[in-house]
C-alpha cells in the first residue's frame, strides 16, 4: 500500500497546513491539464484525501487493532433530502463486549444531490432525531466538486446516548446522482453533440449549453467524423480540494443524417461526388 506521507513528501509529524501546503504544489505541478500524469494526479490526490483530513489521517495512523468499522443507520425524522438505504444493522452501530465504548457512537447517514449542486456545492439545513429522541437541527456545507461516494465528519454531531462519554459524529456520504446532459470523468464533463451530417461536411458553429448555463460557441471543422471529441479547458467539474483547478468540457460529435431530403437536394449531393 502506498504511503501517503511519501507520495506527499512531508514527514509524518507535518501540520494540517504543512499536508494542504505539499499537495496544492504537487497537484498544480502534476495536474494532467498542466501536462501532468493522470495516474500521479490520482495518487497525490488519494493521498490528501486521507491524511489531509485529521480524522481520516487519525486513522490511518492508528488503524484499527481488529478492523471494527462503525455501522449506523439512519434516525427516524430525518428530513427527505436525506434517504435511509438498509443493510446497516443496528441503526446505530453494535460492537458487543469486544470493544470498551470510549464515546458515543457514530450516526451513518446519506442524501442524494443532483451534478448541477455537486458543480456549484450546496448548503443543506436538516433535522435529526437522536438515538435520545431529542431532535436536532444540522448545518452541512457540501463542497464545490464534490465526489460521488465523498463522506463527510461532522463533530460531534452523533449519538449522546451516553452523558458522561463524548458526543459521537455523523458520517454523512454523499450520492451524486447522474445527469442526462453530462457524464462525469473525474473532473472533466462530457457532453454529445448532434451535427447535420452536412454541417459536419462543411463545417459550422454550433452553440453549446455549459452545466453552469452558460453558452459556448463551437467550431465543427469541415470533414469532422462520427465520434470525434472535442474540448473546452475550465468549464468541467471544479476540483473538490481545490476550486482554482476546473477539468474540461469534452463535446463527442454525433452525425446525424438527414432524411427528408428533397429529390433536388440529393440531385445537387450526386453531382458533389462526381
Amino acid at each position: 500500500m502506498d504511503d501517503h506521507y511519501q507520495t506527499l513528501g512531508v514527514a509524518k509529524s507535518a501540520s494540517q497546513d504543512e499536508i494542504k501546503s505539499a499537495y496544492r504544489k504537487l497537484a498544480s505541478k502534476n495536474h494532467p491539464d498542466r501536462g501532468g500524469d493522470t495516474a500521479t494526479f490520482q495518487k497525490i490526490q488519494a493521498a490528501y484525501d486521507v491524511i489531509g483530513d485529521a480524522a481520516k489521517r487519525a486513522e490511518y495512523d492508528n488503524p484499527p487493532a481488529h478492523g471494527f468499522h462503525t455501522q449506523g443507520g439512519m434516525p427516524q425524522g430525518f428530513e427527505d433530502i436525506f434517504r435511509h438505504f438498509g443493510g446497516f444493522g443496528d441503526m446505530f452501530g453494535n460492537h458487543g463486549a469486544r470493544q470498551q465504548m470510549q464515546r458515543n457512537r457514530t450516526l451513518n447517514l446519506q442524501t442524494a444531490i443532483s451534478l448541477e449542486e455537486a458543480y456549484s456545492g450546496k448548503d443543506l439545513v436538516a433535522t435529526i432525531n437522536l438515538p435520545t429522541g431529542r431532535d436536532q437541527v444540522i448545518n452541512v456545507k457540501i463542497p464545490a466538486g464534490v465526489v460521488d461516494g465523498t463522506v463527510l465528519r461532522l463533530q460531534g454531531l452523533g449519538d449522546d446516548t451516553h452523558a458522561n462519554l463524548p458526543r459521537g459524529d455523523i458520517h454523512l456520504s454523499i450520492t451524486v446522482m447522474p445527469d442526462h446532459r453530462f457524464e462525469r470523468q473525474g473532473d472533466d464533463l462530457l457532453k454529445e453533440i448532434e451535427v447535420d451530417a452536412l454541417d459536419a461536411i462543411l463545417g459550422t458553429d454550433i452553440a453549446v449549453e455549459t452545466i453552469d448555463h452558460k453558452t459556448l460557441s463551437v467550431s465543427i471543422k469541415p470533414g469532422t467524423q462520427p465520434g470525434t471529441i472535442m474540448g473546452a479547458q475550465g468549464y468541467g467539474m471544479p476540483n473538490m480540494h481545490d476550486n482554482r483547478y476546473k477539468g474540461r468540457l469534452l463535446f463527442r460529435i454525433k452525425i446525424i443524417i438527414p432524411t427528408l431530403l428533397t429529390n433536388e437536394q440529393k440531385e445537387l449531393i450526386k453531382q458533389a461526388r462526381t
